[in-house]
């Protein structure tokens, strides 16, 4: 049976263990918020049964006084880099990406480690960062703009990696606000569907600095707290031919579900990923090149990565597989897990201490009751975490405030910035730190007032508004090229040409989507 990592305090690679924090510690804990969208509302319901839970975890929602930032200049942080410059490591590639579990990486936690787990996480935010949220907007649920403007858009071109294909997923069960929905039903660009990823490539310079040409899917996760507690289908189904590995049914709808008669999900979101990532590997290694694939995913994208891991391990053996999640929820049960250690797969679980979400589902149904297997047995249909972990913690950073936030803790930007600010379980928060913190409030209200970051400043100017010219305030038509269409990659069509000639064109881009 396989175990959970265990972190050792010793590194295979060189790291520099001079780094200590002049900064005071402020014991500041913050909550939950998978969905990116900053009018999302929680019932008292729920807010109170994630209050009841947290004090019956012991999550340590609330710490002492607030404490000033004293003599820390933001200001100062405002003429630096946002990250350190990038350094060649196509000779380790195979320890950060996990081939040993990581053993000896993670506390303290390698700065070249580091730096790539904040990479996959921008690529797990873009998700989010790119996503129509607008219940107005006929294009809701679907990207703001086509693969191919996505990384500049969001500014992480400099990452070396380009978008090849964007993923769409639906679900056959209720799986209430896990998929958006436009209020514009008759003229929205999907009823049943939502954007729910992408697979990117790493370009010939960045492999080059990587040492393999490195395949990325990034998983979208959504759902407001709320919705963790409420709507979450508490059901395990099989899944793999031998039906002893179980998975949430919630998760595995989204993951496996499409309809004839739908345009976006013709093929499930299973398929469309398999098909890209299998056409991206033979195109590789008929190359010659060596090919690694990287799945993220925040929350539900978390969940989602490992059910993508679990289907490309078998589809293609060999392969070296990783999931590096952040805030993600059990998936599935022990023998899942076990299918998952046999297959190779690594997993990277990035969990916020004070965080929810990574405990559920089976809060009480967990990997906890096998010190009691003698008494119960094995039991399937108990819920089990996957690989290794790198806990964070919220009361280490000197920069966010206290209370219970639900939009705090769960958010991918607070969790950047505690990856970013963590050297080891037994120091605080670096001082050497790059991450522009103003990030931290994109969707949320977690950074200290001190630092004068509005919160949830993360919009469309003027919320999408746009002054027509005879003056009148307007939400503008969506550029033609950022128009979603069910037609992707790989299709061939029948394109007329002068009215009169037909040419067959395969692997059409229609729409850059």
């Amino acid at each position: 049976m396989a175990t959970m990592q265990t972190i050792h305090h010793h590194h295979h690679l060189h790291h520099n263990h001079h780094n200590t924090n002049r900064y005071p510690v402020i014991r500041a804990i913050q909550e939950i918020a998978i969905d990116a969208h900053p009018n999302q509302k929680t019932s008292s319901k729920s807010t109170r049964l994630a209050e009841s839970l947290s004090n019956l975890l012991h999550l340590h929602i609330q710490g002492p006084a607030q404490k000033s930032l004293g003599n820390v200049c933001f200001e100062e942080k405002h003429d630096t880099p946002i990250a350190s410059p990038k350094e060649d490591i196509s000779d380790k590639w195979r320890d950060i990406h996990g081939s040993s579990d990581w053993n000896g990486l993670l506390d303290p936690l390698h700065p070249v480690l580091r730096r790539e787990i904040i990479k996959y996480g921008e690529f797990s935010q873009a998700t989010y960062d790119a996503f129509d949220f607008d219940s107005l907007s006929e294009y809701c649920g679907s990207c703001r703009y086509n693969r191919h403007k996505l990384f500049e858009k969001l500014g992480l071109h400099n990452h070396g990696y380009n978008v090849s294909k964007y993923i769409y997923a639906m679900s056959h069960v209720e799986v209430p606000r896990w998929l958006e929905k436009s209020h514009l039903l008759e003229t929205a660009w999907s009823k049943d569907s939502n954007w729910m990823g992408y697979v990117a490539v790493s370009d010939d310079e960045e492999s080059k600095r990587i040492g393999r040409r490195d395949i990325v899917v990034a998983w979208r996760g959504t759902v407001a707290p709320s919705e963790w507690y409420e709507d979450l289908q508490r059901k395990l189904d099989p899944i793999g031919p031998h039906g002893e590995a179980k998975v949430e049914h919630g998760f595995l709808s989204i993951y496996t579900s499409k309809s004839d008669i739908t345009r976006y999900n013709k093929s499930s979101a299973s398929e469309q990923v398999m098909e890209e990532v299998k056409r991206l590997v033979q195109f590789y290694k008929e190359k010659g090149e060596e090919v690694s694939l990287t799945i993220t995913g925040h929350s539900l994208g978390g969940a989602l990565a490992l059910l993508n891991a679990h289907e490309a391990a078998s589809a293609l053996p060999g392969l070296p597989i990783s999931v590096i999640s952040f805030g993600a929820p059990r998936v599935g049960n022990v023998a899942f897990r076990d299918e998952l250690h046999q297959k190779g797969v690594k997993t990277l679980r990035v969990v916020v201490k004070q965080d929810l979400v990574p405990r559920m589902p089976g809060i009480v149904l967990n990997e906890g009751l096998q010190r009691f297997d003698d008494i119960t047995g094995s039991l399937e249909w108990v819920y089990h975490h996957v690989g290794a972990e790198l806990k964070v913690d919220v009361r280490s950073s000197p920069y966010l405030k206290h209370g219970f936030n639900l939009l705090g803790f769960h958010s991918v930007e607070t969790y950047l910035h505690l990856v970013d600010g963590f050297h080891c379980s037994s120091l605080t928060f670096r001082s050497e730190a790059r991450r522009d913190l103003a990030l931290v409030n994109k969707a949320c209200d977690m950074l200290v007032d001190e630092l004068k970051i509005p919160h949830f400043w993360y919009q469309p100017a003027n919320k999408g508004l746009e002054r027509n010219a005879h003056g009148r305030w307007v939400k503008p038509k969506r550029d033609p090229e950022d128009i979603p269409s069910p037609i992707g990659e790989g299709h061939t069509l029948v394109v007329p040409l002068f009215l009169t000639d037909y040419v067959d064109v395969t692997t059409v881009v229609l729409f850059g989507i």
